[in-house]
């Protein structure tokens, strides 16, 4: 039996909406080929947009996007991407047809806000300043007028920035957090982040906030969920349950990793000012034969990792602010994918969680406390059940708690206390299948959806719910 205590009565932080943020990087098909199809396409679009894929990401409340990597914007000279399309410079791999007004129009189309990552390795602390100016100046000054002259009168808002990506592999953290600092002079946007650590490089951590914590409004961290070596890290359909296992005993290191990071900040800045943006994250298996590098699968094991992350997310909001998963269309873990004449597209299991989960966006966290039972293989064990609760911050008291069974062979019995929740109803829906690795096709684009749970029944202040196998359920109690 798993018992779970959702206090009601005690919510005072919030779950930020940008937790729910996404990533589109000029790689792969996930720009062209992927979201964009351009203006002269005769696939359905807005403005070179596909529309399908904007229905789809208006549909789960898209808060953010960062852009334009990732490792490509340690390449990416965002002159190359402004003016005349036809005048633009058509280098290898990129033809800068997307470039800053058509990604900032892609973010109006969807009313997000965009997160900019400017190149700090091959770019110049002169180039991302008058990048900054070009985009944010109302000014006479020479980029405001560039960009007026590019069709855009008024400026735009860019509240976040994001100096370095992965820069750990090329420089000492001391270098860095001077560099930092002195970018940051002159990068003045309303919350510049600073990169971060990857895994558990927590002596990256204590560099940074000892020697830039006091500029940096947050520190960016990766961490991607690979069962195998980097070498073979394993198949995305038709894998065995020892890499099911493997899968979520590093998605639960995630939680460890917020936990311990955030440990070592807490030494600098105990007001948890400054907050931890996970600008990468997800699952990265081998490459599917016949596609392109990165793209691949997505299955119901995707679905349950993508649910176990948001939960760990929601609860560690006090220093989690931000996330984005990797990515929106055709890479990694993907919300959408396309076929290889993107004609078709699909949503994919990880699309429906995000869809299931928006409700917890700026919504109130209620805390909560469990005491589940385990999930073994091979005599290790980690924890079957991921859960987290909101109160709906439009005063309309909704309650949302959203459940995880990691378990791909039984169903889990949980009990749930409820202190301060006069609750007369529960509803909600699941995501669930009988097959670790279903997913769906383009010829079954909805063989995995939603659909409605009645496995939830409301005694009083206790909550029963029969949580099917590899499942992922969100109910709501009003």
């Amino acid at each position: 039996m798993n018992r779970i205590t959702i206090h009601g009565d005690c919510g005072e932080l919030t779950i930020c909406r940008h937790i729910y943020g996404q990533f589109l990087e000029h790689t792969g098909r996930c720009v062209y080929g992927g979201a964009w199809v351009g203006l002269d396409s005769d696939i359905p679009n807005t403005r070179g947009w596909r529309n399908d894929v904007i229905e789809a990401m208006q549909a789960i409340n898209v808060p953010n996007i960062r852009w334009p990597g990732g490792n490509f914007a340690e390449a990416y000279h965002w002159r190359n991407g402004v003016g005349p399309v036809d005048q633009r410079p058509k280098l290898p791999g990129e033809t800068n047809e997307v470039g800053t007004h058509e990604f900032m129009d892609y973010c109006d189309i969807l009313d997000c806000e965009p997160y900019i990552c400017v190149n700090f390795l091959s770019g110049s602390c002169r180039e991302a300043a008058e990048w900054l100016a070009y985009m944010t100046s109302d000014g006479d000054d020479p980029e405001a007028q560039l960009r007026r002259a590019n069709g855009r009168s008024q400026p735009w808002r860019v509240p976040m920035w994001v100096i370095g990506n992965e820069i750990m592999t090329v420089m000492t953290v001391e270098y860095f957090a001077n560099m930092f600092n002195h970018w940051r002079r002159y990068l003045d946007g309303e919350f510049v982040v600073a990169c971060g650590p990857n895994h558990e490089n927590y002596a990256w951590t204590d560099a940074i906030m000892a020697l830039a914590g006091d500029r940096a409004d947050a520190l960016a961290m990766h961490y991607y969920t690979i069962p195998g070596p980097w070498a073979d890290k394993g198949e995305t359909i038709g894998f065995p349950e020892e890499d099911w296992y493997i899968t979520f005993k590093k998605t639960w290191f995630t939680d460890e990793l917020i936990a311990n990071h955030s440990a070592i900040m807490d030494r600098y800045d105990p007001d948890k000012r400054v907050k931890i943006v996970i600008d990468e994250w997800g699952t990265w298996y081998n490459r599917d034969k016949g596609v392109s590098i990165t793209w691949q699968q997505n299955t119901l094991r995707d679905a349950v990792m993508a649910g176990v992350s948001l939960n760990i997310f929601n609860n560690r909001c006090d220093r989690v602010l931000m996330t984005n998963i990797s990515q929106v269309v055709n890479i990694l873990q993907a919300l959408i994918l396309t076929d290889d004449d993107n004609r078709r597209m699909l949503r994919t299991p990880t699309y429906h969680v995000f869809e299931m989960f928006k409700v917890h966006q700026d919504a109130t966290l209620l805390p909560t406390e469990t005491a589940c039972g385990t999930y073994a293989v091979g005599g290790e064990g980690i924890e079957a059940v991921s859960v987290s609760a909101s109160r709906d911050g439009d005063g309309d008291g909704k309650v949302h708690v959203s459940l995880v069974n990691i378990d791909p062979n039984g169903d889990q019995a949980i009990t749930c206390e409820l202190r301060g929740i006069a609750a007369t109803r529960v509803s909600g829906r699941i995501l669930a299948a009988e097959a670790m690795d279903e997913h769906n096709t383009f010829d079954e684009p909805d063989r995995l959806v939603p659909t409605e749970f009645t496995g939830a029944t409301l005694a009083g202040e206790t909550l029963s719910v029969k949580l099917p196998a590899k499942s992922v359920v969100v109910l709501e109690l009003t």
